[in-house]
Formats: structure tokens, C-alpha cells, sequence
């Protein structure tokens, strides 16, 4: 594996969202194409940020924290699992509140690439390192694909390695 390139590994087919798409929308590409973050890209697929499920439930929790925050101040005369704000009464809440709000007001701006003629190994240590599932590839500022930890274990299946 250690002369392999991105190119070699990469996903080419690459899911990508608008910033302007909604949260709602996101979170169903996420759910259909079976991914869990996409780069975000203008009308000539040029790299703005990326999002992924990590931010949406960063989003939903801090949402959750200021309901907690809400009702704390709240004497509470009856108590009924029905209307719990923090259970599914306050998820269905937290999530109406998100849903038509645009990917772009929670993408990551500051993103980590790498080309298509990286080693597939340094790639690997620094997706480690920073603690990142995927990384777009991007040539000239255009994305080109994806490279996931996901494709790097399953090159080890398809014995590319």
C-alpha cells in the first residue's frame, strides 16, 4: 500500500451538496448513497467546506442545550413522558427547528484535501492524525473525488495493496 496513490483508491463518483441545500436534504443523501459527510461545492464543483453527520449532531445537541437551558427556569407542575422536551417530543422539535436550514451555515470552511497523486499512506496519517473520515481530493480547486478510511480498508479486500 505504501506507493499506492489516491488515485488509485479514490471514489470518483462524488456526492456532493450545495451550500444552499437544506439540512432535511443532507441528511437524506446521507441516508440514501449510505455516506456519512459530503464536500460542499459551488456551480463549477469547487471546493467551499464539507458536512457531515458529526455537524448535524453538533447542531442537534447544541440546540438540545439551549431547550435544557429554556426550561430550566421552568417550574414544572406536571411531568409527562409525552411532552419530555428532552425525549422524542424535544427531538421532533430540534429537528423541524434545523430541517430548512442551508448546509452552508454549519459546513466545516477549513478543510483538509489531498490530490490525486498523493501516497495513499501519508494520506492515511494524516486522516488519523486529524481525526477525519474522508478527504475530498481536489485538483485546481475542482473536486475530482473522495478518498475515505472506508476505501482504504476495503482496498485491502479487493487486494489493490
Amino acid at each position: 500500500m505504501s506507493k499506492l496513490k489516491v488515485r488509485d483508491l479514490m471514489t470518483t463518483q462524488v456526492v456532493t451538496l450545495q451550500p444552499t441545500d437544506t439540512i432535511k436534504k443532507a441528511t437524506i443523501k446521507f441516508a440514501v448513497d449510505n455516506i456519512s459527510g459530503a464536500p460542499v461545492v459551488d456551480g463549477r464543483n469547487h471546493l467551499l467546506g464539507i458536512v457531515s453527520e458529526n455537524d448535524i449532531l453538533q447542531l442537534i445537541y447544541s440546540k438540545q442545550i439551549m431547550l435544557d437551558k429554556e426550561n430550566s427556569g421552568a417550574v414544572m407542575l406536571c411531568h409527562s413522558m409525552d411532552s419530555d422536551e428532552n425525549g422524542a417530543d424535544g427531538l421532533q422539535r430540534i429537528s423541524e427547528e434545523i430541517s430548512n436550514m442551508e448546509v452552508g451555515s454549519i459546513m466545516v470552511r477549513t478543510v483538509l484535501t489531498t490530490s490525486p497523486d498523493a501516497l495513499v499512506m501519508e494520506v492515511l496519517k494524516s486522516m488519523i492524525e486529524m481525526d477525519v473520515n474522508r478527504l475530498p481530493v481536489v485538483e485546481k480547486g475542482v473536486v475530482i473525488g473522495v478518498i475515505s478510511r472506508a476505501d482504504i480498508v476495503f482496498a485491502l479486500y479487493k487486494r489493490k495493496v
